[in-house]
C-alpha cells in the first residue's frame, strides 16, 4: 500500500518575488517579471530580455557562506547555487525543522542544471564575436583566461546545488540530481515522492534550481528560434496560448519542497500545507527540442499522475501548465489536455505562471508546483498574463491576465523538458480528503 506524502514546507526565489508572501503577491496581480538584461551588456545579441532577479542578498535569507574554500582554494558560489540556499532555508523554516535535527535518513532529490559562475569569461568570449558572427556561432576561445578544471568547475557542475545542501543539512540518505531539462525541478519532487509512498524514507528535501540567464544561455536559445525577441517591450513579452506569442523568455530562480510521510507529520504536529498525490512521467521519444504532434508524452504524463492519485479528470479544480508562449509547446499542452480530460477538458481552469516568472528552466516545475499549493490554500488561480489574442488552436480556459477566486480541492502540474521529458504532480489540500 502506498503511503500518504505531506507537503510541510515551502521555499522560493523567483524574478516575482523572494519569498512566499512577495512570490505570491507578485502572481495574483499579475506582475512581470521580465525585464531589459542588466546583469552583462546584451549589446549584440538578439534577444536582451530576460527574468532576471535583482537586489538578491544570500545573507538576507540564510546565513549560509558566498564562498566555498577547498584545499586553500576558494570560489564563490554560482546564482544557482544560492538560490537553492535560500530558497532550503525557507522551506526547512517553513517546515518548523532545522539543520542536524531529522536529515540523517532524509532523501534528498534535487533538479539543477549547469552554473553560471563563468559569466564575465562568456562575456569576453561571447560578446565581442556576437554581431561578427551574426549570432550563428560559437566564437573563438583566443587568449580568454581559460584555466584547468579546479574547484571553480566543480561548483559549476549539475550536482553541485545537492550535493551542498547535502553538506549543509547533514543529508545522508540518497542524494539524487536530476537532469530531465525543463522537468527536472518537478521530476525530482516526484521522485523523492516515490521514496516516501514506497517507505525507503520518511523525509525529503527537494525541488530544483537554475539561473540560465548567461550570454551562452540566451545566445543558444535564440539560435533555436526559441526565445522571444520583444526587447522593447519586455513585461508583455511572455504570452502564454495568445496568437502573437513569439518564443519564451529565460528565466531563473529555485524553489525547494519538504515532503513527509503522512502519519511522521502528524506525529510532530506539522503544518500540512497540502498532500502530495499522483506523480506521472513519459517520454515522447521524438525528437529532443520538439514535442510529439500528438502530445503523446504530455497526455501520458497527465493520465499518469490521474491515475496514480486515484481521482478523475473531473476532479481536477486547476492545472498549472508549462505554457511556455513558444507555438508548438502551447499548442501540444492543449491538445494533452483535451485528450486526457476528455469531456472534462473545458471546464477546467489553465494557466502559465510562465507569462510573469519567465521559464527557469530546471528549476520552473519546483517553483510552479509552489505556485499550485498556493492557489490550492488561498482558493485563487494566478492568471496567464498578456493573454490579448487566443490562439484558435488554444482553446481552453487560460484564466487571462487577472487572477480568478475558485473553490477547489485537486490541481495539476505540467513540466515538460527538452529531450521529450514530460512530467505531471497532483496535490490535494488537505481538508478535501476523508480518511
Amino acid at each position: 500500500m502506498k503511503r500518504r506524502v505531506a507537503i510541510t514546507g515551502l521555499g522560493v526565489v523567483s524574478a516575482v518575488g523572494i519569498g512566499l508572501e512577495d512570490f505570491w503577491a507578485g502572481l495574483v496581480s499579475g506582475r512581470s517579471g521580465v525585464t531589459a538584461v542588466t546583469r552583462f551588456d546584451p549589446d549584440g545579441l538578439p534577444v536582451r530580455i530576460a527574468a532576471q532577479i535583482s537586489d538578491f542578498d544570500l545573507r538576507r535569507y540564510a546565513d549560509a557562506p558566498l564562498e566555498y574554500r577547498r584545499n586553500g582554494d576558494t570560489c564563490r558560489l554560482d546564482a544557482r547555487t544560492q538560490f537553492a540556499f535560500a530558497a532550503a532555508e525557507m522551506a526547512v523554516r517553513d517546515a518548523s525543522l532545522e539543520r542536524g535535527e531529522v536529515w540523517t535518513d532524509a532523501t534528498l532529490y534535487f533538479g539543477a542544471g549547469e552554473g553560471d559562475n563563468d559569466v564575465p569569461l562568456l562575456g569576453r568570449i561571447i560578446m565581442p564575436h556576437a554581431t561578427a558572427c551574426g549570432c550563428a556561432g560559437g566564437a573563438v576561445l583566443g587568449d580568454a583566461d581559460v584555466r584547468p578544471f579546479g574547484l571553480r568547475d566543480q561548483l559549476m557542475e549539475p550536482t553541485a546545488p545537492a550535493s551542498l545542501l547535502a553538506e549543509r543539512y547533514g543529508v545522508t540518505g540518497e542524494v539524487t540530481t536530476c537532469l530531465t531539462a525543463c522537468a527536472a525541478g518537478a521530476q525530482a519532487v516526484g521522485e523523492a515522492f516515490r521514496r516516501i509512498q514506497a517507505g525507503e524514507c520518511d523525509l525529503a528535501l527537494t525541488g530544483g534550481s537554475h539561473a540560465m540567464t548567461a550570454p551562452l544561455d540566451l545566445l543558444g536559445f535564440a539560435m533555436l528560434s526559441a526565445l522571444s525577441q520583444r526587447n522593447d517591450d519586455p513585461a508583455r513579452a511572455s504570452r502564454p496560448f495568445d496568437r502573437h506569442r513569439d518564443g519564451f523568455v529565460l528565466g531563473e530562480g529555485a524553489a525547494v519542497v519538504i515532503l513527509e510521510e503522512w502519519e511522521s507529520a502528524r506525529r510532530r504536529g506539522a503544518r500540512i500545507r497540502a498532500e502530495l498525490i499522483g506523480y506521472g512521467a513519459a517520454n515522447d521519444a521524438y525528437r529532443v527540442t520538439d514535442m510529439h504532434p500528438d502530445a503523446r508524452g504530455a497526455r501520458r504524463a497527465i493520465v499518469g499522475a490521474l491515475n496514480d492519485a486515484g481521482v478523475d479528470p473531473s476532479d481536477i479544480g486547476y492545472v498549472n501548465a508549462h505554457g511556455t508562449s513558444t507555438i508548438e509547446n502551447d499548442r501540444a499542452e492543449t491538445h494533452a489536455i483535451r485528450a486526457a480530460f476528455g469531456d472534462s477538458a473545458g471546464g477546467v481552469p489553465v494557466s502559465s505562471t510562465k507569462s510573469m516568472t519567465g521559464h527557469a528552466v530546471a528549476a520552473a516545475g519546483a517553483i510552479e508546483l509552489v505556485a499550485t499549493v498556493l492557489a490550492l490554500e488561498t482558493q485563487v488561480l494566478p492568471p496567464t498574463i498578456n493573454l490579448e489574442t487566443p490562439d484558435p488552436e488554444c482553446d481552453l480556459d487560460y484564466v487571462p491576465n487577472t487572477a480568478r477566486q475558485r473553490d477547489f480541492d485537486v490541481a495539476l502540474t505540467n513540466s515538460f523538458g527538452f529531450g521529450g521529458q514530460n512530467v505531471t504532480l497532483a496535490v490535494r489540500r488537505p481538508e478535501g480528503w476523508q480518511r
